[in-house]
């Protein structure tokens, strides 16, 4: 049985969905006024995690995110560049898809735009109007939190205890607040201003507030109530506490069965390694995208799963060296069971390996993954059940000549090492396709002449031959020509590596 932690029960409760083995989810997208940064990227990657795994267990999971294409934000950096907000957005719309392809984010199921849904938006203000949860000023029409009864049930707080100077719920604009019924009451519909863009509606021309995108779009393509509404924990209050409200309100049932939220992100102080706010004032703010140029998606994404996605994750060197260093472990692994499975000797027989102990090793790791990953989404955890069979893959592979009769634990082991670091989203055999792609340079084609009396032109032959003449040298003991075949490959950028099961060469960079 999945357990989740809900939000608004502040504890982990078991996961049922609503309609058997499906799932529908709602995650909040961006707003598209620039790149995101490092923060709006954890919450994405989180959350992707989470789906890919409640895949991996077998449901379907109808995943929805959308993106707000019109918002003060957007408008303003149009007047600013002397665009229009469609183009400023499409932009960035653009560019956020990119980079979370670039991240390693899956595409939700589906992905509306605001822009694409007012008239879906329109319907939901109008039933609150008529429900009397909702009134018009001017062309402005705002909710009254007062007319729901739940208000502040998601994010702990006291309406009574909010009405002093509270300005979070403010309808943007100044002059705009003297009009509202209380001092709570947040904006559903924005009457038109010069400039910008608007459609028209049964209180005049406008644009809809932040908050109704969410909930009309939610409600239209997962309907209500839904098993899951997730986003970053700055998004609790007020954003969620509004869509809760103005969609339990307008519906008459509930909204999302639970609500669930991942941690901030904070960044090491250079100096101090510190963790502190990340912030444009501090000189510690990261788009994604520029953060990608300086570590590999996969050790960024291995990042974010060394922290529960519930608690604060500390970005800065060290860490990113600490996961670079833990991916590489696990590729590493891979890297060398590929190889003894490419190069299992056939006359080794059984019994090179303790083929029991593997296979125990190996159905353990799958169950301690799942047992973590159930328990609320436990990556830190369900990666050390990852790293303990590459452990006992690594032990058990380290002086072994591994046969053609044992090569298929080697293959089951690998295969679940790579088919579980799949599911957390990191692809771990990237690594090798990359020694691949970096193949043997011509010049080793020269060196394997000078060497070897190499007198092809194919690369991977020169380095054959290159090891063959290396291993005779050696059994001469005509060590110059040995360290020539050593030294050489090496200023090539490879390594090579003496196994049980003979030489190999290896891409160093």
């Amino acid at each position: 049985m999945i357990k989740l932690y809900d939000t608004k029960l502040r504890r982990k409760v078991d996961f049922e969905p609503i309609e058997e083995g499906h799932v529908r989810m709602y995650v909040c997208g961006p707003t598209v006024y620039n790149r995101i940064h490092i923060g709006n990227a954890r919450t994405f990657i989180a959350f992707d995690t989470i789906r890919r795994y409640l895949e991996w267990r077998g449901f379907e999971v109808t995943f929805v995110q959308n993106v707000t294409d019109v918002d003060d934000k957007i408008i303003k950096r149009a007047n600013e560049e002397g665009r229009t907000a469609a183009e400023v957005a499409a932009e960035y719309t653009e560019a956020f898809i990119a980079d979370m392809h670039a991240a390693g984010v899956e595409d939700p199921t589906v992905r509306p735009k605001a822009t694409e849904e007012i008239d879906t938006m329109i319907e939901l203000v109008s039933e609150l109007v008529a429900g009397g949860h909702a009134y018009e000023v001017e062309g402005d029409v705002y909710f009254a939190v007062r007319s729901y009864p739940g208000y502040g049930a998601l994010s702990g707080r006291n309406v009574d205890e909010m009405e002093g100077g509270h300005r979070e719920l403010r309808a943007d604009g100044q002059g705009l607040e003297d009009r509202k019924r209380d001092p709570l009451d947040f904006a559903l519909w924005k009457a038109a201003k010069p400039g910008e863009p608007s459609w028209e509606s049964p209180w005049g021309p406008g644009r809809p507030g932040w908050h109704i995108e969410c909930s009309a779009m939610s409600h239209k393509y997962l309907g209500l109530p839904f098993d899951i509404h997730g986003g970053g924990a700055d998004l609790v209050f007020p954003h969620h506490e509004n869509e809760r409200a103005q969609s339990e309100a307008a519906y008459g049932c509930s909204f999302a069965n639970h609500w669930m939220h991942s941690g901030m992100l904070q960044v090491a102080n250079a100096e101090t390694g510190e963790a502190e706010k990340m912030s444009k004032s501090l000189n510690n703010f990261l788009l994604l995208h520029e953060a990608l140029d300086l570590v590999r998606p996969e050790a960024l994404r291995m990042l974010t799963l060394q922290t529960h996605y519930r608690s604060p994750l500390v970005f800065g060197d060290a860490r990113l060296a600490e996961a670079e260093a833990a991916l590489t472990r696990i590729e590493n692994a891979v890297r060398n069971m590929d190889w003894q499975l490419g190069n299992a000797a056939a006359d080794a027989g059984a019994g090179a390996l303790d083929v029991a102990a593997l296979e125990a090793a190996e159905t353990a790791a799958r169950a301690a993954f799942t047992e973590s990953m159930d328990d609320d989404f436990n990556a830190p955890e369900a990666l050390g059940a990852v790293f303990g069979l590459v452990g006992e893959a690594n032990a058990a592979l380290g002086n072994a000549t591994v046969g053609a009769a044992d090569a298929e634990i080697v293959r089951r082991v690998r295969d679940t090492v790579v088919e579980l670091m799949g599911v957390l989203g990191v692809d771990v055999t990237k690594a090798a396709e990359a020694d691949a792609a970096a193949a043997y340079p011509a010049e080793v084609v020269t060196l394997a002449a000078d060497l070897a009396g190499f007198a092809g032109d194919d690369a991977a032959e020169a380095v054959e031959a290159l090891l063959e003449a290396r291993a005779a040298a050696r059994k001469e003991k005509n060590w110059a020509l040995a360290d020539g075949v050593r030294d050489g490959l090496a200023g090539l950028g490879f390594v090579i590596e003496d196994t049980p099961q003979g030489a190999r060469v290896t891409y160093a960079g």
